[in-house]
């Protein structure tokens, strides 16, 4: 992530222009070169495994893979969706490789991991749209890595019974599925999708597994208002989400012919604590709030929080 956007550091609720200006400084982040990052870029490159933190252009990156964590990407590195805030390419995906489930949790035994992170591209081109992928992978690292707890950040299966089950039989300790935004920016910014889709395989997962943790996050800074965003926590605790992560948006490429959603405004750090504490006082079991927080941001910090018994 570099110092500067082609944005404007505005103040709450200033519109954006379309000249470049410096990001505000609490979204400044230094670049060390650690060993452990390097080591972990190895590792990844190694065994030919995708991670979400290259492929989103994650601005938590360096500190991550400097504390050996990283987010598994797996089914691919190619989307079938085209969403607004997302720097993952869309294109025709490839095959599914049979040998994935193994390298990645080769990589997590390596890596020493306790808290285990896998989410994917949209694989709508696949029967099961790549749930059963998902659940090889699981019980590949729960077999090699007992005690370790999975969390899995998956697309939203249309919502389909069957997938979701596919997922949940595998037995992650989390279950974690994005809304993104709220459902008046929905349209705009995720086409491919549907709010309330997204609720119902979250409400799915509980249902079908009621003993795993079910999260989601939110991206704040597209030109939601405060009233909708919190009519969103109440929302996923109608479904009885457990865990929520609000972060900035940040656009992830320059210029304005990308097709990336523009960031509308920045959001200030005593801001995401406001949103953060009315999220709590709506029963959330932990919540994670802040302009660098993203969905597996210290994921296994948050699973902590939340008072869940590791195995």
């Amino acid at each position: 992530m570099s110092d500067t956007q082609s944005l404007p550091v505005l103040a709450p609720g200033v519109p954006a222009a379309p000249r470049a200006r410096r990001l505000p400084p609490w979204l400044k982040r230094p670049m060390p070169v650690a060993e452990a990052m390097l080591a972990t870029r190895r590792l990844i490159h190694g065994l030919k495994l995708n991670t979400v933190c290259v492929e989103a252009r994650c601005p938590n990156l360096t500190e991550c893979w400097s504390r050996h964590t990283a987010t598994f990407m797996i089914l691919g590195d190619k989307c079938t969706r085209r969403c607004r805030f997302c720097a993952v390419h869309t294109a025709r995906p490839d095959p599914l490789d049979p040998e994935e489930p193994a390298r990645l949790a080769e990589a997590a035994a390596h890596l020493k991991l306790r808290h285990v992170v896998i989410t994917s591209v949209a694989r709508d081109d696949l029967p099961d749209e790549g749930a059963g992928h998902f659940a090889r992978c699981v019980a590949a690292v729960h077999r090699s890595r007992p005690g370790v707890t999975v969390e899995v950040l998956v697309p939203d299966f249309h919502a389909r019974r069957e997938c979701v089950q596919a997922v949940a039989d595998a037995a992650p300790e989390v279950f974690n599925h994005n809304v993104e935004t709220v459902p008046s920016l929905h349209k705009r910014v995720r086409p491919q999708a549907r709010y309330a889709r997204s609720l119902e395989t979250l409400r799915l997962a509980k249902q079908l597994r009621p003993q795993m943790l079910t999260k989601s996050g939110v991206m704040v800074g597209l030109g939601e208002t405060r009233a909708e965003l919190e009519a969103v926590f109440r929302d996923l605790r109608a479904v009885q989400c457990d865990l929520l992560t609000i972060g900035q948006y940040l656009k992830p490429s320059s210029g304005d012919t990308t097709g990336h959603a523009p960031v509308e405004r920045f959001y200030t750090p005593a801001e995401f604590d406001e949103l953060g504490a009315a999220a709590r006082a709506l029963g959330f079991a932990a919540v994670a709030s802040g302009p660098f927080v993203r969905s597996s941001y210290f994921a296994e910090t948050l699973f902590a929080q939340s008072g869940a018994a590791w195995p």
